[in-house]
């Protein structure tokens, strides 16, 4: 097999990451059997393995990289591979491309010969992983685990993930939650720290525990440093007194309104100064943080504990409620801060920015309470970008994908991952923090003992913490978000035959397709913001039949409150069941994208998964439990896919009858709700046996349970909705059927500056087909979610229509985001450049000024 020789460079005094990445890389030569050597005398059977830091590389073909966190890889010509990095995290990932590629391969030396020279640099500057700990009963194992943080951050620093958020304080929305009582490590400081000159105590923690505790975060921010990770702690919860919960199982002792500020500034200096690896804290700063609104007082005395240690901390301040009083109040603590937006509210959706959020999310007049400030003036920061993307602004911003939309089954498509890094750089985004799966599980007070395992019995469990069923979810997560474009996807995909054989690239197409599925449900199917309420992968069923208003929908779902009116998540590029059926009845289209599309689309992610799921099965190894898990999962979702497809065929099938009294499209509606039930009812015998009976990641009925318990109110819908058709009067022959989806749509192209003047006019060119006869509307807006489109007509000479943005929009300190919409002289309409066919591209354009803002 040959013998693998570091050589690492005399002149660079390596520190402790790459000296980290060095070991690690000898580790897994060392397990797959090969021999390690160091220094020189590279015989012709070996690989000679020489480490750099930019500056210090001599000989070879490559170029050198330059980039924060980039790296190359070069082939001397006496054959060693050098590997060169700009600074030492760089030096990290490629050292650990080189453990990946041996770990994966069947010949690790070989593997090792055949590396790809070529230079590699980061798209995204913030790629992270949020875990956060949620019940002391089930986390705290996993909280003091030496072991797993050592295999754990190992992973994600292999797949170029550069940020870990330890987040403490997600149990409740503290403020007003009434039944508070799993609050461990909630309000964090007296579970790790007593500062001098507070008498503070958790009721119930010895200063054994409350060292213990400290000792295992300090363990952890050093593990994370030594793998070049970034070290955020999260302390999202500030309330430390809860007069509606007198069930607190450690209620917090000797503190006063008067006291809590001052206190939370020194514990705060005190962990930090006890724990030197921690590198940022993220804090929420609205009402659910524990502060009644306007809390920039109270911030500006809590944040000055972050200046007080020595060295620079970075902010990041959750952006719900942040207005210029809380902006201010980062500024002055003098360091760097962030500002972190939620990714399609509290759920995931299609890898793209909401070009408008749900009309119910505009500003509203200031009012007082507790809250007045974030459901006031500041509404539309709770669920995107709100207005943070002005050019001059002196902060970052970083989305957090929220754990509601899939928090069990197995979510890995490279498509989505690298749409999501492109679609941030396009709007200045500076990354993407992802809450881990299985995030939430035994949130208020649902944990119990025996760890997190999703599964019946054990035949489907993964060995310690299932963190690994979701390996892929990892890697593809921190090294699309590093390049979405790579050259060589062999770093995606490796895994993929490592793990199912010859199974493995139909799995990973199967996963692909199947993980499109609920994201696409959740862009146009949104009854809900919060996943306190809304959870697709085991949806609440919204009644249909007889216009029936949910009532656990209701306080986040447009009037009537039916499953025809529910809003999609973005608004402007879907169109409602309701608002398409009045398209239909009155015969005309506005050119969003319609539900009749989007089931399409789903009945084509079914069919794509099954099928390469089909290859995959015939080449699996018999009984291996990882293509269990995997082939359940895929199976799962695609079913899902099938239900969520004919109910809403079966929704839009009602509305036409509300509107039409057709018997035609009430029998319609029916049948396709008749094949939903049956689809869901698959998907409940899937999990029946494999999948615990309460997934409970919280205490309603929306975030804990089962399938099977869903079952029966679709069951009870479709009843209601087959004795309506039974009570129908016979009306004679009626044949009128859902409305056929456009099986094409002419290629259009849009013609827009790189970038533009501020303060002149934007002039856009859009060129169609010779042979198209249609109108040209363009649609234009700052790219801010508190402002709302305007659309304007363009002007046709020949294949050519003209459209422009005037001179006193492009006046705004934000960039310009547009798109236009094409009407055909049938009746036809469409977005351009809407969405490609692996539903993974931004639908919309951005454009940016030249030189400063105004």
């Amino acid at each position: 097999m040959g013998e693998v020789r570091l050589l690492p460079d005399d002149d660079v005094r390596l520190d402790e990451v790459t000296r980290w990445a060095a070991d690690r890389l000898r580790d897994v030569l060392t397990a797959r059997g090969v021999r390690v050597g160091d220094g020189p005398g590279v015989a012709s059977d070996d690989v000679g393995i020489a480490l750099r830091l930019a500056g210090a590389q001599d000989g070879g073909d490559g170029e050198a990289p330059s980039e924060p966190e980039s790296f190359g890889l070069d082939r001397a010509a006496d054959g060693t591979l050098t590997v060169t990095g700009a600074d030492p995290r760089g030096l990290l990932y490629g050292v650990l491309e080189l453990a990946d590629t041996a770990e994966h391969a069947d010949d690790p030396v070989a593997a090792l010969r055949d590396v790809r020279p070529g230079t590699h640099a980061p798209a995204t500057r913030v790629r992270g992983v949020l875990r956060t700990l949620t019940s002391d009963v089930q986390d705290l194992s996993w909280f003091h685990d030496r072991e797993f943080w050592d295999e754990y951050l190992t992973h994600l620093a292999t797949h170029r993930i550069n940020r870990f958020h330890l987040a403490l304080g997600m149990q409740y929305n503290y403020s007003h939650d009434p039944d508070v009582q799993d609050n461990y490590l909630a309000f964090a400081y007296p579970f790790l720290v007593a500062p001098e000159g507070f008498d503070v105590r958790a009721r119930g923690v010895d200063d054994a525990e409350r060292d213990r505790n400290l000792e295992s975060l300090r363990y952890i921010a050093q593990a994370a440093h030594r793998r070049g990770l970034h070290f955020q702690l999260g302390l999202w919860n500030h309330a430390y007194a809860f007069p509606e919960s007198p069930r607190e199982r450690y209620p917090v002792e000797g503190l006063t309104p008067q006291t809590h500020a001052e206190y939370c500034r020194a514990a705060l200096r005190e962990v930090l100064t006890a724990c030197p690896d921690i590198d940022g804290v993220t804090v929420r700063v609205h009402y659910e943080g524990g502060v009644h609104e306007p809390t920039h007082e109270f911030w500006s005395v809590v944040l000055q504990g972050l200046s007080d240690v020595g060295r620079p901390i970075e902010l990041d301040m959750h952006s719900k409620g942040v207005d210029a009083r809380i902006l201010d109040a980062a500024r002055a603590r003098a360091g760097r801060f962030v500002v972190s937006a939620k990714y399609w509210a509290e759920h995931l959706g299609l890898p793209y920015h909401q070009a408008a959020v749900r009309e119910m999310e505009y500003a509203k007049p200031e009012r007082e309470g507790l809250s007045g400030v974030t459901r006031g003036a500041r509404r539309f920061t709770r669920y995107g970008y709100g207005d943070f993307l002005r050019d001059d602004r002196d902060f970052d911003l970083v989305f957090r994908v929220w754990p509601g939309t899939q928090r069990v089954l197995l979510w890995a498509d490279p498509d989505q991952v690298a749409g999501i890094a492109r679609s941030t750089a396009a709007i200045g985004g500076a990354g993407v923090e992802l809450c881990e799966p299985l995030s939430f599980l035994g949130r208020k007070t649902t944990g119990t003992y025996g760890g997190r395992q999703p599964y019946v019995g054990s035949d489907l469990r993964t060995p310690g913490d299932p963190w690994t069923k979701y390996a892929r979810t990892y890697r593809l997560w921190g090294r699309l978000l590093y390049d979405p474009d790579p050259d060589d996807r062999a770093g995606t995909a490796r895994d993929l035959d490592r793990t199912y054989g010859a199974a493995g690239r139909d799995v990973g197409a199967a996963l692909s397709a199947a993980s499109k599925v609920l994201p696409l449900v959740t862009t146009y199917h949104s009854p809900s913001a919060s996943n306190n309420f809304y959870w697709p992968e085991m949806y609440v069923n919204m009644p249909l039949a007889r216009s029936g208003r949910s009532a656990h929908y209701a306080f986040d779902t447009p009037e009537p409150g039916t499953v025809g009116a529910v809003s999609p998540f973005d608004p402007e590029m879907f169109a409602s069941i309701d608002a398409f059926a009045d398209e239909v009845v009155e015969g005309r289209r506005s050119g969003k994208y319609t539900p009749l599309e989007v089931a399409q689309w789903l009945d084509g992610l079914a069919e794509c998964a099954d099928q390469h799921l089909a290859a995959a099965t015939a080449r699996a190894a018999d009984g291996d439990a990882q293509f269990r898990r995997a082939s359940l999962d895929i199976t799962v979702q695609s079913r899902l896919a099938t239900f969520y497809a004919e109910k809403t065929r079966a929704g839009l099938a009602y509305a036409l009858h509300l509107r039409t009294r057709s018997a035609a499209h009430l029998h319609d509606a029916v049948g396709h709700y008749t094949r939903a039930r049956d689809a869901f009812a698959a998907v409940v015998d899937l999990t029946t046996g494999t999948y615990a009976p309460d997934l409970a990641f919280g205490d309603r009925i929306s975030e804990r349970g089962h399938w099977a318990d869903r079952l029966p109110a679709i069951e009870d819908d479709l009843a209601e909705l087959r004795e309506e058709l039974a009570q129908l009067p016979d009306s004679g022959h009626d044949d009128r059927t859902l409305p056929a989806v456009p099986t094409r749509r002419p290629q259009v192209a849009v013609d827009v500056p790189a970038d533009y003047v501020r303060g002149e006019a934007v002039r856009v060119r859009v060129t169609v087909p010779a042979d198209l006869d249609c109108r040209v509307d363009l649609h234009y807006r700052p790219l801010n979610q508190g402002e709302e489109w305007t659309t304007a007509p363009t002007s046709a000479a020949g294949r050519t229509h003209t459209g422009t943005v005037p001179e006193e929009y492009t006046q705004s300190v934000y960039p310009l985001e547009l798109y236009v919409t094409v009407h055909g002289a049938h009746g036809d309409a469409w977005i351009v450049p809407g969405f490609d066919e692996i539903l993974s591209n931004q639908p919309y354009l951005v454009l940016r000024a030249e030189g400063r803002p105004a």
